[in-house]
């Protein structure tokens, strides 16, 4: 026990959800195993209900969610934590004349062709949702499986996408990032530390969270420049 709450040893078990594994679980993974040499870490990764699950039966005691405002996490089973907010971005080839906008309004972008996440993705929900607020129901190019694919259509000029910030910590070079205007924004997705409610936090999971907030304010610095977002990781 002493090993244990001294962070000498033992095991994290932790959830999380692609974008966030690529972007600020990495960072944070690193930084607390440099401080915590003889903590073992295993992290299960999958879809919303499936961390939720894995909350409940305790086979992870942490884990990374996600909410939007429309289907906001309501379990009381669960200690949510915020640990920072996700804005949607547009996502258009390097060389797009959208690129002189300094900001973007959905409602100017109708005529446009849309690179769309596939299989019931949740950003393809606030893909269509967004539109259909705008006025507009998105014509569809491409239904692409993951993040970088569907940079690759944008680059290609296929079509336009949108996608959470962090979703493009990995950004082409062929690709450019513009935000939308502030008077109507584009969705915005929270990102939550959960642990189930019904067991303590061991030290361990205590220690991890801190680096966590710690971390997650790296993706919230004022001044964050959309360019600056494929250097975050490394920092």
């Amino acid at each position: 026990m002493d090993s244990f709450t001294a962070l000498d040893q033992g095991t994290l078990r932790l959830g999380s959800f692609p974008t966030a594994s690529a972007s600020l679980l990495p960072l944070a993974l690193t930084r607390f195993r440099r401080r915590h040499t003889g903590i073992r870490i295993e992290v299960r990764a999958g879809v919303l209900a499936e961390l939720r699950e894995m909350l409940h039966t305790g086979e992870v005691e942490q884990g990374l969610l996600w909410d939007y405002e429309w289907n906001r996490l309501d379990d009381p089973a669960l200690s949510l934590t915020h640990l920072l907010d996700d804005p949607t971005v547009l996502v258009v080839p390097a060389d797009s004349p959208l690129r002189s906008h300094p900001a973007v309004r959905l409602g100017d972008l109708a005529d446009q062709e849309w690179i769309i996440r596939a299989d019931n993705h949740p950003v393809a929900d606030v893909l269509r949702r967004s539109c259909r607020q705008a006025g507009f129901e998105p014509r569809i190019a491409y239904s692409s499986h993951d993040y970088q694919e569907a940079q690759a259509m944008v680059a290609a000029g296929l079509g336009i996408a949108l996608a959470p910030r962090l979703a493009l910590t990995s950004r082409r070079s062929d690709v450019r990032l513009l935000p939308f205007a502030s008077d109507v924004p584009a969705p915005t997705r929270r990102i939550l530390l959960a642990r189930a409610t019904a067991r303590p936090a061991t030290p361990p999971a205590q220690a991890m969270a801190r680096v966590l907030r710690t971390v997650a304010q790296r993706f919230t610095a004022p001044g964050l420049h959309r360019a600056q977002l494929g250097a975050v990781r490394r920092g």
